[in-house]
């Protein structure tokens, strides 16, 4: 994957850890350090050194001259980086691709028993999406409230490419972080699958190639989502949570589903807006 600046970011695990080691304040980490710091962060010294591990074998892994450290090295710096569950386990598919992608065999067709129980849920936004973030399948009411969540459609392209996302998401930049962030928690488990995407996105996008450079990873199963929707209310906006589902199978498949608060306005609201979608 070529950058603009003319780099490679062949490195992944360097550039994770550095961006890590970058956010974390020296002295909360229990650094004394009486000098005038020109660095953001923690020094490689340091963290290697907070780490158990010898600096010359640390800046190795970070400047991928070794890109197989053992689990207790990767543990050891995970918790002086401070790294939450979801950037652990996307620190050790760094290291362990094969492990993370063991038994997957690409992409398929949404399953029919799911498409059956799409069509039963006609009251609720719902829909079905792949690795690369492609809408396999979606109900009509899901379609009414976002043209992001309509079969054919990617949500990554919509977010950055298409400018309606800032008017659909008064959240936007909310949005556009847990998009990216998310994308490279599947990209890391899913080893080379999502490159093409990902590299013809940051060819398009500088926000988004900015937001990947980031190395954020993000692994949200559940929250809530602001809407901007045209016939709703006087604020036009929908606040809904949602939920999502794994589904079982090599292709990478995952359901989500969005409602909102029984009886809240914007129950009725979406009730509404779901008793329109009948009559049409």
């Amino acid at each position: 994957m070529t950058r603009d600046d003319g780099n490679q970011d062949d490195n992944p695990l360097g550039s994770f850890l550095r961006s890590r080691r970058e956010r974390i304040d020296a002295a909360s980490a229990g650094v004394v350090d009486n000098s005038r710091r020109r660095v953001k962060g923690l020094r490689r010294e340091e963290l290697a050194l907070l780490a158990g591990v010898s600096p010359s074998y640390y800046t190795r892994i970070e400047q991928g001259r070794d890109r197989h450290p053992s689990r207790e090295i990767l543990e050891a710096l995970a918790k002086v980086l401070r790294l939450d569950d979801t950037e652990r386990r996307y620190l050790w598919s760094l290291v362990a691709p094969a492990l993370a992608s063991a038994g997957r065999q690409g992409t398929g067709p949404v399953r029919p028993g799911v498409l059956v129980l799409l069509q039963r849920w006609a009251d609720l936004p719902a829909f079905v999406v792949g690795p690369g973030r492609d809408v396999l399948a979606a109900t009509a009411l899901a379609t009414r409230l976002n043209p992001a969540w309509s079969t054919g459609r990617n949500l990554i392209e919509f977010t950055f490419l298409d400018p309606r996302a800032r008017e659909v998401f008064p959240d936007w930049q909310d949005i556009a972080l847990q998009a990216v962030a998310g994308l490279r928690t599947t990209a890391a488990a899913r080893p080379g699958e999502l490159d093409g995407l990902v590299a013809d996105m940051r060819e398009r996008s500088e926000t988004f190639r900015a937001l990947w450079d980031s190395h954020q990873v993000y692994d949200r199963v559940t929250g809530e989502k602001r809407l901007a929707v045209d016939g709703v209310g006087e604020s036009g906006v929908l606040t809904l949570d949602f939920e999502t589902f794994a589904l079982a199978g090599p292709e990478g498949h995952v359901l989500y589903v969005y409602f909102a608060c029984p009886g809240s306005t914007d129950d009725a609201a979406l009730r509404g807006l779901a008793e329109e979608e009948r009559g049409r």
